[in-house]
């Protein structure tokens, strides 16, 4: 079921990326939820938006605790 928390989350943050400050809500709820492995994963997600959208940037600060 951990899964399908993190599979959730991915298509929610991509439905958000076009707003960096609704898509930063999302990635702090994210890293409440899931477990430290796939907080590993949604890294590399969301580095790969970043990338398309450098707007988003500001929402790696989250990431690193």
């Amino acid at each position: 079921m951990a899964r399908a928390m993190l599979e959730y989350t991915k298509t929610i943050l991509n439905k958000v990326s076009f707003d960096a400050t609704l898509f930063c809500k999302e990635v702090q709820k994210a890293v409440q939820r899931l477990l430290p492995s796939e907080i590993e994963e949604l890294k590399l997600f969301i580095l790969s938006l970043v990338q398309q959208n450098p707007e988003l940037n500001q929402c790696l600060i989250y990431l690193k605790a």
